[in-house]
Parts: structure tokens; sequence; C-alpha cells
């Protein structure tokens, strides 16, 4: 097993939801296998939508473990590499600061940038450059409600270019660890809403300034739902309830349902007027048509 990056863009032309699954030629199939069992950081190139784009963050945005590696039966020479754990960072970790590359291998002996490098789209990475990236990515200091449900990885200092070893296991351990994950993805969906609930447009914060806002799950977890705020979405306790209970769901547009089945009038009156969602700025982070399918045909009592 060994760490790697995975190059990938939300217009990638290949069949990536990279929450569960990442596409690839078969140029890539050694470096592939050897990720096998192990985490992996997701990096969002420069060029995400065609040769003259350069709307790409440059950065590391997000991490996930590979599973397994799959042929494709449809496509000759290319694989799928099949995704658990995957989870978004704090905020997106650029390649290159201050002149530190994060990536050895991206920077050549005269300080320039290895461009032969930069175009693979799997590339192995050692262990403690791995680590430094996951700690710069997840460090965002927990507020003090937060701090009670779960060990902060961020106490992990980056006090070097090369972490020790020790520090990769540590921070892995964090991410498979499930109190973490659902403080970390209820941090990033309520960031994602601006902490506003997406139904009632309501946005109530306690005296302590804790917000209210739950982050729900449109696909659960329990239901091998994954932990991208793609999958989230932020309501208010009673929305929540009635979501679960599958009194409410979604359309591919965003539109608001609710079930003829026992939603009561006064709750009815609590949704908005436009009987449609309060969605995120960022177009990746609004929910996607699966998830909300998902819902729909498996709870939603239509």
């Amino acid at each position: 097993m060994t760490n790697a990056v995975f190059t990938a863009s939300e217009s990638s032309a290949y069949d990536d939801r990279i929450e569960e699954r990442y596409h690839f030629p078969q140029t890539y199939l050694r470096q592939a296998r050897e990720a096998v069992g192990d985490f992996i950081l997701y990096y969002e190139p420069r060029r995400t939508t065609g040769p003259s784009s350069s709307t790409g963050r440059q950065a590391y945005f997000a991490c996930a473990r590979v599973v397994a590696i799959d042929e494709d039966l449809k496509l000759p020479g290319h694989h799928y590499a099949r995704i658990s754990d995957f989870l978004e960072f704090d905020h997106a970790v650029p390649f290159n600061q201050s002149g530190r590359y994060y990536e050895s291998m991206l920077q050549k002996a005269d300080g320039s940038t290895n461009k032969g490098a930069f175009g693979r789209a799997v590339r192995s990475i050692p262990s403690h450059e791995f680590a430094a990236i996951l700690l710069a990515g997840m460090s965002a200091p927990l507020e003090p409600w937060e701090s009670e449900a779960v060990e902060n990885p961020a106490a992990l200092p980056l006090v070097a270019d090369t972490p020790p070893d020790y520090v990769s296991r540590v921070i892995v351990t964090h991410l498979i660890n499930r109190r973490f994950r659902d403080t970390a993805f209820r941090r990033h969906v309520r960031q994602a809403y601006q902490n506003t609930c997406a139904v009632t447009g309501l946005r109530l914060v306690n005296g302590g300034g804790r917000p209210e806002v739950q982050a729900a799950h449109i696909r659960p977890v329990e239901a091998d739902g994954p932990d991208t705020v793609r999958n989230g979405i932020a309501l208010t306790g009673t929305a929540h309830w009635l979501f679960d209970r599958g009194l409410l769901s979604f359309g591919d547009d965003y539109s608001i349902l609710l079930s003829p089945h026992g939603v009561p009038d006064e709750l009815d009156r609590l949704i908005r007027p436009q009987r449609t969602l309060i969605l995120p700025e960022q177009a990746a982070w609004r929910p996607h048509a699966t998830y909300l399918a998902w819902h729909r045909q498996n709870r939603f009592k239509s």
C-alpha cells in the first residue's frame, strides 16, 4: 500500500463520482493498484473545462481511501478505483505556497515546476508529504461546542516540511473515526449553506454563537452515503425530522416535495413560499441528483 494523488475536476471527461469511483486509463494502473487499501488525495488542476480553461484551484481539496480496482468493461484500456471514506478538506491546499511544494517530485532542482510530473493524473506520494497536506487541509480550529465531541487533528503541529511517519498514522486514524467525520461533515455543510436552513430559510444562532441548523445526509451513512457536502443539506431540526421520516424530499430541480401522508398544516407553513431549496453558491456543493433520487426512491412517502 502507498499514498497517492488523484487529479480530478467536476468537468472531467471521465466517468467519475469521486466520493464513490475514480475513472482512469491503463497508463496509471500500477500506481492505482499500489494505493489499494490506503488513503489518497484529490487534486484539482488549473484546467477544468477544456484546453483554454484556467479556473481550477490548483489545490488538494479532499482525501479518500481506495478499496478496489475494477476493469471498465465498457471502455477498453480503462479502470475504476472504488472509493470509500471520502472527506473534503476544511480548505483547499495550494500545491505551491510561497515557493514551497508539498510534493517534492513536482519541483525541479532549479526551483521550477516539473511539468512532466505534474502531468501525471495519478502519482504516488511519500507518507510524510501526504501527512503535511492532510494537516494543512484539515486545520480549521474547532468551535467550543465541537471540542467536546472530537479531538482536533490540527493539534498536531506542522513544524517541519517532513512530518514524522507517526503523524500520518495518527491523522489517518482521525479520518476513519465516525465522530471526527460527523463533526467535519457538519461543519462543511453548515459553511456551504451559511448556517441557513435550505427548506425554511431560517438562520438561527444561539446565545453562545452556535448555529442551530443541522447537517443531514441525503443518502445516510448506514446506506453507504458518503460524507461529502453534495450528499448533505442544512436543515432545521423540524425539517430534518420530516426529511429522515420520508415526509419531505427534493426533486432534481431542487423543488421541495411534501408527502401527502401525515404532514401537519402548521409544518407545511414553515416551507419557503417559493417551494425550492436555498442552494450553496458553489455548484459543486449542491445536492447531487444521484443522492436526491436515492432518497425519493427509498425514503420518500409519495
